[in-house]
């Protein structure tokens, strides 16, 4: 079996799906594994460290991939009318392609995928079930997000984050407050506690109270006896009046706040907004605000993918692109193990080749095409 990793083109994309520790576990277990020239650089892993992890180099991206039996990617293949070059048409048929492919906002590229006798496996769609832990490319990527928004408000942040006591006075400590807790907000809670600064955090599932509370941050919830608890663990979409008592809480709660950081997800829907002009109008001169949920139409109203924006009123709006990118060395490595995780269980111990078990809810959950067809529940007619 080939696996293939290529270089990522996609703009704000450093990431690699392979690391030399990984590629080194994959040669271990018979595969042989070719890495386009490069593609591990904007990560600091060079070509001689994977070829010495036993990979060979091929010279560009179609060699790489024209007898790849497994393709590796972090996002999915470019099309030519995105610019170019065409990924798909450079996989041979009948590869398997595993990656984050966005599947219910790509819906035609998943049609093509099947057309081109290509096996599609995304891996944000991956069950959040204990034995999948070690597969959960969502989790390793928004834990780095978490904690590199933190780094990204303190460095927007005009003054010192923790308390300093010293002989020419007192410097009080920054109010950071975290909006969403999930892995990514978890991980900034915790960051944000270690720098010093004063943590309180909201979510809509009232089950994160006790995790907010164990980092040593204080829960600001609304009182309800609606749940936020969605499928798999996610926030679901609440209702209009819990919505209007949320942003009445927020209201009061943002004047004081230095810091905020977003991070609201609904899979598959835009991203809820949690900061509205209103809100923006009364928060202090200086205060920064961290969108990580700004490409999926962002938590606040004003911030904009790719820019810094400052309000009338002086309130610093970051919207970075692609935050686990930020941290790429990283970010990739454990990308990578995640891809090695997935994949370990599918092959052959005898044969070496991949043997992918569609009755394994995993692969199931992951597939999105097989046999020149889209098969995955959400994408098949009466899908939802």
């Amino acid at each position: 079996m080939q696996i293939a990793i290529p270089r990522e083109r996609r703009e704000h994309e450093k990431r690699v799906a392979a690391s030399p520790d990984t590629v080194k576990k994959f040669v271990g277990l018979g595969a042989e594994v070719v890495i386009e020239t490069g593609a591990g650089l904007t990560s600091s892993f060079s070509d001689q460290d994977y070829m010495d992890a036993g990979a060979k180099v091929a010279a560009d991206e179609a060699a790489a991939l024209k007898d790849a039996d497994v393709v590796l990617k972090v996002q999915r293949p470019l099309t030519e009318a995105e610019g170019g070059p065409d990924e798909l048409s450079l996989m041979k048929k009948g590869a398997t392609l595993v990656s984050v492919l966005a599947p219910l906002q790509n819906r035609e590229q998943v049609e093509a995928y099947a057309k081109a006798g290509i096996e599609a496996h995304a891996m944000e769609l991956v069950p959040r079930i204990s034995r999948a832990q070690s597969m959960d490319v969502l989790s390793s990527q928004s834990n780095l997000a978490g904690y590199k928004a933190v780094l990204d408000a303190a460095y927007e942040y005009g003054k010192a984050m923790p308390m300093m006591m010293t002989a020419a006075g007192t410097v009080a400590p920054a109010k950071a407050f975290i909006m969403g807790v999930g892995v990514a907000g978890l991980q900034a809670i915790a960051t944000a506690r270690r720098l010093g600064a004063i943590v309180t955090a909201t979510d809509v599932r009232a089950a994160t109270k006790e995790q907010v509370e164990s980092l040593g941050a204080k829960f600001v919830m609304v009182e309800s006896e609606e749940t936020g608890e969605g499928e798999g663990g996610y926030a679901k979409e609440m209702s209009d009046e819990y919505k209007r008592k949320q942003a009445e809480l927020v209201f009061e709660h943002v004047k004081k706040q230095d810091l905020i950081i977003t991070t609201a997800l609904i899979p598959g829907r835009a991203a809820p907004v949690l900061i509205t002009d209103e809100m923006l109008a009364v928060m202090k001169p200086g205060s920064v605000i961290i969108d990580l949920a700004v490409e999926n139409g962002g938590n606040v109203t004003q911030s904009r993918p790719g820019e810094v924006v400052v309000t009338d009123n002086g309130v610093k709006i970051v919207g970075h692109h692609n935050v686990p990118s930020r941290l790429a060395s990283d970010a990739s490595a454990l990308y990578a193990k995640n891809l090695l995780n997935f994949l370990t269980p599918m092959i052959n111990k005898e044969t070496g080749a991949l043997d992918m078990n569609w009755e394994d809810e995993i692969i199931l959950g992951t597939g999105l095409t097989r046999d020149g067809k889209v098969v995955h529940p959400l994408l098949t007619e009466g899908g939802n």
